[in-house]
């Protein structure tokens, strides 16, 4: 068998289905091991709770969680959960400036009352 002495490097062709479902994510967890890091995705909503404000308040008192299905999990080795880092990052950072340039750190707009 024959080694290629010099490989190629193909760029990477990036493809979406189109029946891949995009579900909203509201929740996370990160867990990892020695090898991976596992990235597990979830979605929660409030508790549908009616009624009078007595009726609500006591089927809240007898919730004793709020559901949190997972929609989604990545395992990811740590090398490229620190690519995946700096480009959230990067992205946080031009969105703000796209969207937010005129709020201070603090989040106000700047102005005062």
């Amino acid at each position: 068998m024959t080694e290629n002495a010099n490989p190629k490097a193909l760029p990477l062709k990036w493809v979406v289905p189109e029946d891949l479902v995009s579900r909203y994510a509201n929740n996370f967890t990160i867990q990892h091991t020695e090898y991976e890091f596992v990235i597990s995705f979830f979605e929660t909503f409030p508790p549908l709770v009616l009624g009078s404000p007595d009726e609500r308040q006591a089927q809240l008192e007898q919730l004793e969680s709020v559901p949190a299905k997972c929609v989604a999990r990545i395992v990811v080795s740590p090398e490229r959960v620190q690519d995946l880092v700096q480009i959230l990052a990067a992205n946080l950072e031009t969105y703000h400036s796209m969207f937010h340039e005129k709020e201070e750190p603090d989040g106000s707009d700047g102005s005062s009352a």
